[in-house]
């Protein structure tokens, strides 16, 4: 005899049946999952290239604003009494501006780690259907 007499026999088949129907439901899924990160992942790869190269532009002209705006505060006063408070004044907002610029890199790089928020929304429904009938 074989398997699906078996199956016939014992009654078993509508459970074989159940089975290979979750089986490829299951299958399609996890395609439908695999193609939304694949999506998912080509928009990351974007923005993330877009505040790369904004990032980069930005950084670069603000240095050379500041360092001429450095340069002017220091021409102003070089001949006066203040020109040492002018000079450490300027140092001190400089370190104020790589901790304000420290900061902003660290959020980013938080929102960063959020990638992929669809997919795993999906995923976490998804397991949370399959507890259900357990």
């Amino acid at each position: 005899m074989r398997i699906n007499d078996w199956l016939a026999l014992l009654g078993l088949e509508r459970l074989r049946a159940r089975w290979q129907a979750a089986l490829a439901e299951g299958a399609i899924a996890l395609d439908d999952r695999a193609t939304l990160a694949r999506l998912e992942w080509l928009d990351y790869k974007r923005h993330l290239l877009q505040a790369l190269l904004w990032t980069l532009a930005v950084g670069g002209l603000l240095v050379v604003a500041l360092l001429l705006l450095s340069l002017a505060l220091l021409a102003q006063f070089w001949d006066s009494p203040q020109r040492l408070t002018v000079a450490w004044g300027l140092a001190a907002l400089w370190l104020l501006a790589c901790g304000g610029a420290l900061v902003a890199l660290l959020a980013a790089l938080r929102r960063l780690g959020q990638g992929f928020a669809l997919t795993r929304h999906e995923l976490q429904q998804d397991w949370q259907n399959l507890k259900e009938p357990l």
